[in-house]
């Protein structure tokens, strides 16, 4: 089969393009062929159809009133991704076209064009941005009801919920409104929900979607079970919604000494600093150091504070045969089984974090055990190949309709 994926981004910048990345080595591998569509920029990895990739857009520059009325425009509805994407639809007729990140640069626009031409089509939602006009589902840093926002999107604004800004936030509540009017994500056959969290707010929103959940996955190849190297260990972004306050309290509240060690950039950098000398801020680390650190943690921490869809933090770490405490919100206790592979918390609640870092902290033997029932459990349900099998066979039955 002929497979053409689209994302924003062609080159690695975040969790969505790990996943896309490999998806496309998937299909390859299996003999299939691969096509690409993304958006034009210096760090892109080479691509045979790179010629088709729409220009880069850059929303978050300085622009003239005339300019910004383009931009505002290009961000709803980007009529020259449309043209180039057709023109490859055209030339190379791919059996399925599988959408990942596209909104903004691209836009869900070229959905359309995609069935037009007769092409099957899967979109992953790696965020909420299909139902919700932001990504997070947060608005002035508390979780958004999708009951609530249906037909409300031009009021949301007033809650400067996308970077604090009132003109981002208007764009994104009519970039939703524009695309619900259009029935963009209808036209799906298929949404990919990488958790049963996710499938249930997609159907909140588009009660008629054909929604496929095919967890991410993990190269468990490429890992092994660390050692117990005493510190508890935080994973990404400083910032309010992951709940790295939290974190630092509940550290502070234990008996004993065993060191919390931050790894991530962020607005809260200079605040955790400030606040809460005691935790270890080792900043962003790539490569063998960050593998290193992962892997000698007693146990990772996600006290996320919004609704994480399938965590690679998660998944990460149980690879490495870790214990995983986490929030017990969005789809992060489907990943966890609490009091097995890790414990579950009410997000937010220092005091209760407390209590189950406390019992890491006091019994090796139990961090062990729990370790390698996360590890087997990651075998078991998070592997690259469960995920291989479950993509083409989503692709084969769309062909076979």
């Amino acid at each position: 089969m002929k497979v053409l994926f689209v994302n924003k981004f062609f080159f690695p910048h975040g969790g969505a393009e790990t996943v896309f990345f490999q998806e496309r080595d998937m299909v390859k591998s299996v003999g299939h062929q691969v096509i690409d569509f993304s958006m034009q920029h210096e760090k892109n990895i080479p691509s045979p159809q790179s010629d088709f990739f729409v220009e880069n857009v850059d929303y978050h520059g300085k622009h003239s009133i005339v300019n910004s009325l383009k931009v505002a425009l290009n961000f709803i509805h980007n009529q020259q991704a449309c043209e180039k994407f057709e023109k490859l639809v055209q030339q190379e007729q791919p059996d399925i076209v599988h959408f990942h990140n596209i909104y903004h640069q691209i836009t869900p626009s070229v959905i359309k064009i995609a069935q037009k031409h007769g092409c099957k089509t899967v979109l992953t939602a790696h965020d909420y941005r299909s139902v919700c006009p932001n990504y997070s589902m947060l608005a002035a840093g508390e979780t958004i009801d999708l009951d609530w926002i249906s037909g409300r999107y031009l009021s949301l604004f007033k809650y400067q919920w996308q970077d604090g800004s009132w003109p981002r936030s208007f764009l994104l509540a009519l970039e939703t409104l524009y695309h619900r009017i259009m029935k963009s994500y209808e036209k799906l056959d298929a949404f990919i929900a990488p958790c049963e969290f996710m499938k249930t707010m997609i159907l909140r929103q588009i009660p008629t979607a054909n929604i496929n959940v095919i967890v991410n996955g993990i190269d468990a190849s490429t890992t092994e079970i660390g050692q117990d190297g005493g510190y508890f260990l935080f994973c990404g972004r400083l910032m309010k919604e992951k709940g790295i306050e939290t974190l630092a309290k509940a550290h502070q509240k234990l008996s004993g000494n065993t060191p919390l060690k931050v790894l991530g950039s962020g607005d809260m950098f200079e605040h955790l600093q400030q606040h809460y000398p005691n935790v270890e801020l080792l900043g962003f680390k790539t490569g063998d150091e960050l593998t290193q650190i992962i892997k000698n943690a007693k146990a990772v921490i996600v006290p996320s504070e919004w609704n994480e869809n399938c965590s690679m933090s998660v998944l990460e770490a149980m690879s490495y045969g870790k214990p995983v405490i986490g929030a017990n919100i969005g789809g992060i206790p489907e990943q966890i089984i609490d009091g097995e592979t890790g414990y579950l918390f009410e997000a937010g609640n220092a005091d209760e974090l407390a209590i189950k870092m406390q019992l890491l902290a006091d019994n090796e033997s139990l961090v062990n055990a729990m370790g390698q029932k996360a590890r087997e459990r990651l075998l078991e349900k998070y592997s690259l190949e469960k995920h291989k099998v479950d993509l083409l066979n989503l692709y084969t039955s769309l062909l076979d309709q």
